[in-house]
């Protein structure tokens, strides 16, 4: 059996229950892969700023690894920064608190040029059908105050923004995954997107979007939802910005 598959079937087996720490119920990692996990949160930028924002969004893991390995810029991933991410991408995390659905399957996924469209001005991408669609349909429905914020993230843009808070909370599984869904878990893999207000920034992603005019006026679309709304069953904070694409 492979490293792969052994993780995906083990998920938290007592084999693996002595690689996390529990501290005020909360799972951490342990110390050793809290050392990782700074240099692959470097090595990650460092991915990002050689490949462009845009393009991050879309490499697959495969891609990351050639990448790494080929250009010094970079620097090949080590050993221990590749088994950090596959137990990220196989642990189940209902054991952190996270119950989502997984998305997806398999870690060297791979998103078709054919399959998406890039949206002008926003360095991001949304999937062609539906998404796109309904996209579409909120700038005309509510203006060009609505913003796309963050579109497609395949497996390693969502590894990086998962990677980058669990940095920020001292590698805190639980917290971590209240925030931002592992990056097996996320619906920007395969659908959702992010809007937000022109011109506020980063408190597009908080609650105050929903204090918003534009979110008010998005509330009253039948044709979309909210993915993580209060006290949501998948444990995820409530986020206002998040489009459901159904």
């Amino acid at each position: 059996m492979n490293r792969r598959n052994f993780l995906l079937l083990s998920t938290l087996s007592p084999i693996f229950a002595k690689d996390f720490l529990t501290l005020n119920n909360d799972v951490n990692l342990d110390i050793n892969d809290l050392t990782t996990l700074y240099t692959l949160d470097y090595r990650l930028k460092k991915l990002r700023r050689f490949v462009g924002y845009a393009n991050f969004n879309l490499i697959s893991f495969d891609e990351a690894l050639y990448y790494a390995r080929n250009y010094s810029a970079i620097g090949e991933f080590t050993k221990q920064e590749i088994a950090l991410i596959e137990k990220i991408f196989y642990i189940s995390p209902s054991h952190f608190g996270f119950y989502g659905e997984k998305t997806v399957q398999n870690i060297s996924q791979k998103i078709s040029q054919k399959d998406i469209k890039k949206i002008g001005y926003s360095g991001h991408f949304l999937f062609k059908g539906k998404p796109l669609d309904d996209y579409n349909r909120i700038k005309k429905d509510i203006g060009n105050s609505i913003v796309l914020t963050s579109g497609i993230r395949n497996v390693v843009k969502q590894l990086s923004l998962y990677v980058s808070k669990l940095k920020s909370l001292n590698g805190n599984l639980t917290k971590a995954s209240s925030i931002i869904a592992p990056p097996a878990y996320t619906y920007h893999a395969i659908s959702d997107f992010d809007i937000g207000k022109k011109g506020w920034g980063n408190k597009n992603f908080t609650a105050d979007f929903a204090r918003t005019q534009e979110f008010a006026q998005m509330r009253k679309l039948n044709y979309i939802s909210i993915r993580y709304t209060p006290n949501n069953k998948d444990g995820v904070r409530f986020e206002p910005w998040h489009v459901k694409v159904i």
